[in-house]
């Protein structure tokens, strides 16, 4: 038995020879990582209550400023070296080109004057009535060509063309003439034609017997 307990406290003393014998190894990574954060906390501490007030007032400054409206630029006159001013029209398949100008009220259609290529005064009055919002009648000669579409729609496009000229001008036109739609392209046009349809939408004639 005393034997047995000898060689039992043999191995047992050599284990601990063996963990004393063995190097402690340190991570220097996790020692240079608790360094740096302990050098920013001196920063922090090191920070005046002057430093951290200006801080404050920088961040409000900032936050302010994000949240005012923006305002949108002034609009300026957009006027060639003629005097004159530009736009473009659209009604169902017409499109109008239209020039303006400080003038005495004459109106000129495809190089022909107003009362002779639009023959109706529905189609006349289509086309002043931008002049009438604003009240500006008889101060501006303009000079338009228009293509494609019928009558009708020629006159709503030189009137939408107008009212852009116009907008361009004076930019003071524009709430007017915004409120009253004329700045806004008319999208109705013809309804396609349906397949077993005769045209849009009416129907064959329908037989009882």
């Amino acid at each position: 038995m005393a034997d047995e307990d000898k060689q039992d406290k043999k191995p047992k003393a050599k284990t601990s020879a063996k963990a004393e014998s063995k190097p402690v190894k340190t991570d220097v990574k996790k020692v240079r990582g608790k360094s740096a954060t302990a050098m920013k906390d001196l920063r922090d501490l090191a920070q005046t209550p002057q430093e951290d007030s200006v801080e404050i007032a920088k961040a409000a400054a900032s936050k302010a400023k994000a949240q005012e409206p923006s305002v949108p630029g002034k609009r300026e006159p957009k006027i060639d070296s003629f005097g004159r001013s530009y736009g473009t029209g659209r009604r169902k398949d017409a499109v109008a080109r239209v020039w303006l100008k400080q003038g005495t009220g004459k109106v000129t259609v495809n190089g022909r004057d107003q009362g002779i290529y639009f023959g109706r005064n529905t189609h006349r009055l289509i086309l002043n009535q931008p002049f009438l919002i604003v009240n500006r009648v008889g101060h501006f000669d303009v000079i338009c060509t228009v293509k494609g579409g019928g009558l009708s729609g020629q006159a709503g496009a030189v009137r939408h063309g107008l009212s852009r000229a116009l907008e361009n001008f004076d930019p003071e036109m524009r709430p007017a003439l915004k409120k009253a739609g004329m700045l806004t392209r008319d999208a109705r046009i013809v309804e396609r034609k349906k397949v077993g349809k005769h045209k849009a939408r009416r129907t064959k004639q329908w037989a009882k017997r």
